[in-house]
């Protein structure tokens, strides 16, 4: 009668196949690592940048600040190819320009923790943020940077209301990529509207033709206004901004 020898080399093998086993099945289980949405991770600008939002912080601790418009390098240009139109229309309303060229949401985001908005009371902040966040964030997480944004003002500054803009157009016309991307972030920003404290408007078609092309006699590259351009901007925008700012 044959007898069965016990082979450890054997049961090693098995054993450690068996472990190879289970930790394939467990990384299998395990839910891909999500990238962290860079445009709600508040991050300062560059040397040139930040001596802008000195200047920011030194205006807003002056005080008298009943409007602030908040933004990149499209609402900056309102001290450029827009102050004629800006002096027409909100010369007399104590309104602030925060507007820095290149910003992105998360910038905004880091300006508004650090000064642009302490010890103020204003009644309205009009917010246009995210075209520069198009190359390199969806359009949710675009939107979800804007949400950031409202809720910081909204927390901080609880009697002001907010009126958030449509991101504007660019391109010539809607097959450009970065007015695919603004478009889809602008229906998921519109549904953060309370229609109270929170507004949305979106002017976008008064920058474009019936269909739908944007000229460069708005908008010389195709993405910031020229004088014509801010013209259009302040007259779409003005019934709402009187309106919400209590004016008769």
């Amino acid at each position: 009668m044959l007898q069965k020898h016990f082979c450890p080399l054997a049961l090693f093998v098995s054993l450690l196949l068996a472990t190879v086993s289970i930790a394939q099945e467990a990384v299998l289980d395990t839910p891909p690592r999500t990238k962290p949405n860079s445009a709600i991770v508040p991050i300062p600008r560059g040397a040139k940048q930040m001596q802008r939002h000195e200047s920011f912080n030194k205006r807003i601790k002056e005080g008298n600040v009943d409007l602030l418009m908040i933004g990149d390098s499209i609402t900056h240009g309102w001290e450029r190819a827009g102050s004629e139109v800006w002096l027409k229309y909100y010369g007399h309303r104590n309104a602030v320009n925060l507007g820095i060229g290149g910003d992105r949401t998360q910038h905004v985001l880091w300006r508004l923790e650090n000064g642009n908005i302490d010890n103020i009371s204003p009644k309205l902040a009009v917010l246009m943020i995210g075209t520069n966040n198009c190359r390199s964030n969806t359009p949710e997480e675009i939107a979800e940077g804007v949400d950031v944004i409202v809720t910081k003002l909204r927390t901080e500054l609880p009697q002001m209301k907010v009126l958030v803009l449509a991101i504007f157009p660019r391109g010539e016309d809607d097959t450009h990529p970065g007015r695919q991307v603004n478009m889809k972030a602008n229906e998921l920003i519109e549904k953060q509207a309370d229609g109270e404290m929170v507004h949305f408007l979106n002017i976008n078609s008064a920058f474009l033709t019936e269909d739908r092309i944007l000229t460069r006699e708005v908008m010389p590259d195709l993405l910031h206004p020229r004088e014509k351009g801010y013209g259009i901007w302040a007259e779409a925008m003005e019934p709402t901004i009187v309106k919400l700012m209590g004016e008769p």
